[in-house]
């Protein structure tokens, strides 16, 4: 690995501490799965502070560029490069029924394209992973009682990184505490996504046909009953609040 990396000179820190982390990556042919250099190392060939490498580190993170895994360190997640434009997201806060509605009509527009895009591109080793993510889910959900969230969302991920769209995954990635609030936080509804669980499979199924109509279909029922058992949620609030 060379040791050639140039210090940052400009008054746009941040952007150009980014800017020099995907020219490194370019340079040195460092692929997604493949690990970065420590922040120590990095800060040192940049000539800045270890805080500002991890500030720039944690804005990649958010972008689903990057995934850092305690006692490992930092790996790639997708494909990075100088010219990249980088658009935060901004979402409001707390856990109100129209904040979580907004949230799901993004999350509708984006699985069900996702998925109908997957039905189209994937190949026997996105649909293995699928299938081996799938099975996770199920299982989790079978014997903790549904709950299954974390086995859920890398099946969600699974299907949008086999879209051969990376903005899909990275836009998912930057709304992920948001979309995780409707399973920490559900309203009340303590079998909150439990009716979902069969469209996973259905979901699966048609993306394994290859029926790009038949996925986006299992995929926006789904996103039917999150939003049922929202509305249940908002009805169980209004009376107790009227209690």
């Amino acid at each position: 690995m060379t040791d050639f990396l140039p210090p940052i000179q400009t008054t746009a820190r941040d952007d150009a501490v980014l800017k020099a982390l995907a020219g490194f990556v370019r340079q040195e042919a460092l692929g997604p799965g493949e690990k970065l250099p420590t922040e120590r190392i990095l800060a040192e060939r940049l000539k800045v502070s270890r805080n500002t490498v991890r500030e720039a580190l944690t804005r990649w993170e958010g972008l689903g560029l990057v995934e850092r895994r305690q006692g490992s360190g930092t790996y790639l997640k997708a494909a990075v490069s100088p010219d990249m434009l980088h658009m935060p997201l901004t979402l409001a806060g707390g856990n109100d029924f129209a904040g979580l509605m907004a949230t799901l009509e993004i999350r509708r527009a984006l699985e069900a394209e996702a998925a109908a895009l997957c039905a189209v591109r994937a190949g026997k080793a996105e649909l293995a992973e699928i299938e081996r993510k799938l099975d996770l889910m199920e299982e989790a959900f079978r014997t903790r009682a549904g709950m299954s969230s974390d086995e859920d969302w890398e099946f969600h991920q699974a299907v949008f990184r086999a879209s051969g769209n990376p903005l899909f995954e990275q836009i998912i990635a930057a709304m992920y505490e948001m979309f995780h609030r409707f399973w920490e936080h559900p309203l009340g509804v303590r079998d909150f996504g439990h009716a979902s669980f069969p469209y996973h499979r259905t979901i699966f199924v048609r993306i394994a046909a290859h029926d790009p109509d038949g996925a986006r279909a299992e995929a926006l029922k789904l996103i039917a009953t999150v939003e049922d058992d929202l509305k249940r949620g908002a009805a169980n609030l209004k009376l107790s609040d009227r209690r």
